[in-house]
C-alpha cells in the first residue's frame, strides 16, 4: 500500500493518493525559472542592455538575437517540463534524470484531461524516454490513482453517449483505439442497456427527421438509418426505430423491406 507521504516525491505537494484524477486534474508541472535565466557571467544581461540602448541596426541585431535564443530555450524547456539536455550541457550540468522528465511530462499531459496508460506510454516513447523510466513512472501513477483506465472508460461512455449519441459498439471501438483493456471496455459499455440505446436512437431520429422531409420514403429511410449505423447502432434496431418514426409522420412502411436499408 502506498503511503500518503510517498506521493510528495512525485507531485511536490500538488496531489495525494486520495485525489481522483478523473474529478480533479493533477497540478501542472512548473518550470524552474532559474533553469532558463541569464548567464552567470552577465553577458546575456549586458546584451539585453545593448539591444535596448543601441541606436544602430547592429546593436538591435546582436541583443535581439541573444534575447530570441533565450526565449527559444525557455519555450523548449517549458514544453519538455524543464531545462533541455542541450541547455544543461551548455552550462556543464549533468543530463536530466529520465524518471524526473517522464514524471513532468505525464503530469503536464494529465492536467485538465484524464488519459489512459497507453496514451501516456506513447507520449513518453515519442519523447524517447527509456522504457524502464517510463514503466516506473506509469506504475507509480497507477498506484496513486492518476492513471485509472477503468474510470477513464466509464467517464468516456457517459460523456460520448449523452453528448454524441454513440451506441455501445462505437464507444467500444473508440476505447480500443485509446488502449483500454477489453475487460474494462466491456464493463464500461455494459452500463448502457438496450432500452437506453433505443431511447437515444429515437431522439437522434426525431432531431434529424425534419431535415429529410421532401425526400422519397426509401431515401429518408436510408439516410436516417445510415446516421444511426455510423453511431454504432445495430441494423435491426436502426431500421425499426426509423420505420416507427416514418409511420408517425404518415408514411406507409408496410411493404418497406430490409433491402431499402
Amino acid at each position: 500500500m502506498t503511503r500518503r507521504t510517498d506521493w510528495a516525491e512525485y507531485t511536490s505537494g500538488s496531489a495525494g493518493p486520495g485525489d481522483d484524477a478523473y474529478g480533479a486534474a493533477a497540478a501542472p508541472y512548473e518550470t524552474d525559472p532559474s533553469a532558463v535565466g541569464p548567464r552567470e557571467d552577465g553577458a546575456a544581461r549586458h546584451g539585453d542592455g545593448g539591444a535596448r540602448h543601441g541606436g544602430g541596426r547592429g546593436g538591435r541585431g546582436a541583443g535581439g538575437g541573444r534575447g530570441r535564443r533565450r526565449r527559444e530555450r525557455a519555450e523548449s524547456s517549458a514544453e519538455d517540463g524543464g531545462a533541455t539536455s542541450s541547455s544543461r550541457a551548455e552550462k556543464g550540468e549533468p543530463p536530466r534524470d529520465p524518471v524526473e522528465q517522464a514524471r513532468a511530462i505525464c503530469l503536464r499531459l494529465l492536467t485538465g484531461t484524464p488519459r489512459t496508460r497507453r496514451q501516456l506510454a506513447d507520449a513518453l516513447r515519442k519523447r524517447e524516454i527509456p522504457d524502464e523510466a517510463a514503466e516506473e513512472v506509469l506504475s507509480r501513477f497507477e498506484e496513486v490513482g492518476l492513471i485509472n483506465d477503468g474510470a477513464f472508460a466509464d467517464a468516456w461512455v457517459e460523456s460520448r453517449h449523452h453528448g454524441r449519441g454513440l451506441a455501445r459498439r462505437a464507444l467500444a471501438r473508440e476505447l480500443r483505439t485509446k488502449g483500454v483493456d477489453a475487460t474494462l471496455i466491456d464493463a464500461a459499455v455494459s452500463r448502457l442497456d438496450t432500452e437506453q440505446e433505443e431511447e437515444t436512437a429515437r431522439d437522434l431520429v426525431a432531431r434529424k427527421l425534419r431535415a429529410t422531409r421532401g425526400l422519397d420514403r426509401d431515401k429518408r429511410l436510408r439516410r436516417l438509418a445510415g446516421m444511426l449505423a455510423r453511431k454504432g447502432y445495430p441494423e435491426g434496431m436502426s431500421l425499426r426505430v426509423v420505420r416507427q418514426a416514418l409511420e408517425e409522420e404518415g408514411e406507409d412502411t408496410e411493404y418497406l423491406g430490409d433491402e431499402a436499408f
